[in-house]
């Protein structure tokens, strides 16, 4: 048996074990959504960089950067950054005001149903969008990893993930993104260590390197330091700078909005926690993306392009695995390649339980069910029958994509919607006391279309180079436009009292945590 079989083989081992420990501990609803709020900070805090460091950080980031040299890097500078909003606007009132979902905040002080209805549907898109990225990455890991081809592996890694969330529940998915975060971090220290190793310990030697980029083969040396390799004007027409920039207000705005990262501070006993894991999440985060610099950067002064080449196309997600190939031999590619394929099973699991909690939480028990439990544990059953569906439904897109699509481009559109529908409503809802139903209903709605729409209309949609739309991300028009139906929305109906009454206890609540749900023992 070989060694990549063997790492492989025992990472799920192991995350089975912890899902089977999880399971028997899941007795009722907080624990199986919010894994009984019994959750430290450090720990969210790996758990929250575990869901964040996904399939695109780690392979997406690290080809774009091989590629699109200092373009390329800002992907990681904005995910970094994200994290600020996060911190400043979302982790407090959010977990001092709901309960399971993104939707329990919105619904404090508006009316829950046709609220509830529409977060659930933008928490679906957005997670359906980011779990295509990772399935794709798996794919390409597994191929390399074990020799299975493209869709029987994406279809393994859907079932396993599927394993984790409908017997595990959050609980299990914690674990095994904290699991995942220490993996990963002892891949990249140790990938950047023979990256360094490489050029001899030396900056100066390295960024030389960097500058003189040779990749073999006919085409000429470029230099990765400069700018406008992916968005400059040569390279992407005019419109590219500003491309560059919607995709910077996309990643830093999104994350605020990201079903899967939100649903993540109700895991915590209290307010102060979510504050601490997110600076944990930030510090762990922020060491990270410095690495994958030295990924992008340091493949592309190392590997030729003949060795990322396959049936004559660039395999942009391989560039980390094939890097530590390279470098460290088949055992190191092995160890490398486990970590990715742990990265992928993490975040899609966390993605999954937010889909399905939102689905069973907020559409089937306060829409359809009024609030009201017809029987005792159904909002469990519905959340792990619509964990099924929201998983065969991103198999299914990830294997029509196939693998040669770039995970984090893909990402990039899900911070695109999540930022264009759900920042506007969350933060009008907490700070902006005139804020109502119809205007959270006219964010959600026209901030979902826009952005898909303009994504199905741009030169990566249905229409290719001949788009009528010229922003590869629709950020910088989708995301003024949905603060924008928000405050229309609001402004041009009537006043609603009782949600203006309830501003001030939002507020109390939101900054105190009076009245916040509580841990719950297991």
């Amino acid at each position: 048996m070989n060694t990549p079989l063997i790492m492989f083989l025992a990472f799920v081992g192991l995350t089975l074990l912890i899902t089977f420990w999880a399971a028997k501990k899941n007795t009722g609803a907080s624990a199986y959504f919010a894994a009984g709020r019994s959750i430290t900070g450090w720990q969210n805090g790996l758990a929250v960089a575990g869901d964040y460091m996904s399939a695109a950080s780690f392979l997406g980031i690290s080809g774009m950067i091989y590629v699109a040299g200092y373009d390329g890097f800002m992907y990681s500078v904005g995910f970094l950054v994200a994290y600020i909003t996060v911190l400043l606007i979302v982790a407090e009132p959010l977990r001092n005001a709901g309960k399971y979902t993104m939707a329990d905040l919105l619904a404090y002080r508006l009316k829950p149903r046709p609220v509830r209805a529409l977060a659930s549907l933008s928490t679906l898109v957005v997670s359906t969008f980011y779990m295509i990225a990772q399935m794709v990455g798996a794919g390409a890991i597994i191929k390399q990893l074990i020799g299975i081809s493209f869709e029987p592996a994406v279809i393994g890694v859907g079932l396993l993930m599927l394993v984790y969330v409908v017997f595990g529940g959050m609980l299990a998915t914690t674990w095994v993104q904290i699991i995942k975060a220490l993996l990963l971090m002892v891949g990249a220290i140790m990938l950047s260590y023979l990256v360094l190793k490489f050029h001899h310990f030396s900056f100066t030697e390295f960024f030389n390197a960097v500058a003189h980029a040779d990749y073999g083969g006919s085409a000429a040396p470029k230099n990765l330091m400069e700018p406008g390799l992916k968005f400059g004007v040569a390279v992407a027409g005019p419109w590219g700078p500003i491309d560059l920039i919607s995709l910077c207000l996309g990643l830093v705005l999104g994350t605020a909005g990201l079903p899967h990262i939100l649903v993540r501070f109700y895991t915590v006993p209290d307010a102060k926690t979510a504050r601490s894991s997110v600076v944990w999440a930030m510090a762990i985060i922020g060491l990270f993306y410095i690495m994958t610099t030295l990924f992008g950067f340091g493949a592309a002064t190392i590997i030729e392009k003949a060795k990322l080449t396959t049936d004559g196309k660039l395999d942009v997600n391989m560039v980390a695995p094939i890097l530590a190939k390279v470098l460290g031999g088949e055992f190191f590619f092995a160890f490398i390649s486990a970590v990715a394929f742990a990265t992928i099973l993490a975040v899609v699991a966390g993605l999954t339980m937010s889909a399905s909690a939102s689905f069973a939480h907020d559409f089937y028990s306060n829409v359809i069910h009024h609030g009201k439990e017809n029987r005792p544990g159904q909002e469990i059953r519905v959340a792990r029958i619509t964990a099924f569906c929201v998983g065969a439904a991103s198999i299914g897109f990830a294997i029509y994509l196939g693998p040669t699509v770039n995970a984090a481009f893909l990402v990039g559109l899900a911070f695109s919607v999540a930022a264009s529908a759900n920042l506007p409503v969350i933060v009008l809802s907490v700070f902006w006391k005139r804020f109502n139903t119809t205007g959270a209903v006219a964010g959600l709605a026209t901030g979902l279309v826009v952005s898909i729409v303009l994504i199905l209309l741009s030169p990566s949609g249905i229409y290719g180079k001949a788009a009528p739309f010229p922003l590869s991300n629709p950020g910088i028009v989708s995301i003024p436009i949905g603060f924008l139906a928000a405050w229309l929305g609001t402004l041009l109906s009537a006043r609603d009292p009782e949600a203006e009454a309830k501003f001030a206890e939002l507020k109390v609540r939101a900054h105190t945590g009076l009245g916040s749900e509580k841990a719950t023992s297991h």
